[in-house]
C-alpha cells in the first residue's frame, strides 16, 4: 500500500476566483459534477479555467466499482427539467465543448438512454455550435440503447472507459466486464456515425507493461482513435489501495508505446483523466508522436 505522494503529485497553486464561481453555478442549478462527485484532484484547476463534466442522472449510481468514490446505492427518480439546467449552466459558462457523463442506471428499463438523448438535444437547442463529448457507461453493451445515444444524440466525441487491464478488471468493476466494454467501443465504430471513439485507463494497480501494450492493441483493433492514461488515486480507505506511484518518465513511455500502437491522438500523465482539457481532442486532432521520450 502506497503511503505518501511523490513529488510530482504535488500540484501548483490554482485560482480560486473563477472556480468559486464554478461552484456557485452548479450549485444555484442543482446540478452534479464528476468533478466533485468522484474527488478529481483537479477540480480547482480545471473549474478556474469554467472546464468541467456535467453528471447526469443523479448522484448515486447502481454499480459499487472500487475505484471510484461516486456514491452508489438505490437511486432517487430522474429529474425532468435536468436537460434544461444542464443545458443553462453551458449557455452560463459560455462553453463550446460540453463533457457529459453518468452514473450507471440499471434500475431503469433504457438504463438512461433516453434522458441522455434529452439532455444533449437541450444542450443544443439553447447553444448552437457547440461540441458535446458522451462519456457513457456500458448500457450491458445494448445496441439498441448505443446506437440510440450514438444516432440521435450525434455527440462528436464517444467516450466509454475500459478502465484498467484485462486482469484487473473484475477487481475494479465486478459490475462490469472487459471485454464488454470493448463491444461498446466497437459497435460505436461499426455504426460511423462520425465520432470520435475515446477511451480511459488508470496505471498504478499492479498492472504490467505487457498488459498496457495489450490494452492498447485491444483498443486500436476495436476501433478506438483516442485514449487518455492517468494515474490511479484512491478515494479513502474503502477503495482500493495505489500499488505504484507511476513516474513521469513512464508515462511518457506509455505515450510512445500508445502512438505506436496507432492510436492518433493520446494523453499520458499523473492527473490526466478521461475528461481533463476534453476539447484537444477535437482541437489538437493533429498531434503525433514526441520525437524524444525517456524510457521507463
Amino acid at each position: 500500500m502506497m503511503r505518501h505522494y511523490p513529488e510530482w503529485l504535488k500540484q501548483p497553486f490554482s485560482p480560486d476566483g473563477v472556480a468559486r464561481e464554478v461552484r456557485a453555478l452548479v450549485s444555484d442549478l442543482d446540478l452534479a459534477t464528476v468533478c466533485e462527485s468522484a474527488l478529481c484532484p483537479n477540480l480547482r484547476e480545471c473549474y478556474s479555467q469554467r472546464q468541467l463534466t456535467f453528471m447526469i442522472l443523479g448522484g448515486t449510481c447502481t454499480r459499487s466499482c472500487r475505484f471510484c468514490a461516486v456514491d452508489h446505492g438505490r437511486p432517487q427518480p430522474m429529474a425532468a427539467d435536468e436537460p434544461w439546467r444542464v443545458a443553462e449552466a453551458v449557455r452560463r459558462l459560455g462553453l463550446r465543448h460540453v463533457v457529459i457523463t453518468s452514473v450507471a442506471r440499471d434500475d431503469l428499463r433504457d438504463e438512461g438512454a433516453g434522458h441522455w438523448v434529452d439532455v444533449i438535444g437541450a444542450v443544443r437547442r439553447e447553444n448552437p455550435g457547440v461540441t458535446v463529448e458522451t462519456l457513457v457507461p456500458d448500457f450491458h453493451a445494448r445496441e439498441d440503447l448505443l446506437r440510440r445515444v450514438l444516432e440521435e444524440g450525434e455527440p462528436e466525441v464517444f467516450a466509454h472507459n475500459v478502465e484498467t487491464v484485462e486482469r484487473l478488471s473484475g477487481l475494479l468493476r465486478p459490475q462490469a466486464d472487459y471485454h464488454r466494454s470493448l463491444r461498446v467501443l466497437r459497435f460505436a465504430v461499426s455504426l460511423g456515425t462520425g465520432s470520435l471513439v475515446k477511451s480511459s485507463l488508470m496505471v498504478g494497480l499492479g498492472e504490467t507493461l505487457d498488459e498496457v501494450a495489450q490494452t492498447f492493441n485491444d483498443l486500436v483493433t476495436a476501433g478506438v482513435t483516442h485514449v487518455t492514461i492517468g494515474q490511479y488515486l484512491r478515494p479513502d480507505a474503502a477503495h482500493l489501495p495505489v500499488m505504484e506511484y507511476v513516474s513521469p518518465e513512464r508515462f511518457r513511455a506509455y505515450e510512445r508505446l500508445a502512438y505506436e500502437s496507432g492510436f492518433r491522438w493520446v494523453t499520458s500523465g499523473p492527473f490526466v483523466r478521461s475528461s481533463y482539457h476534453a476539447v484537444d481532442a477535437i482541437s489538437d486532432i493533429g498531434k503525433r508522436l514526441p520525437v524524444e521520450i525517456a524510457g521507463p
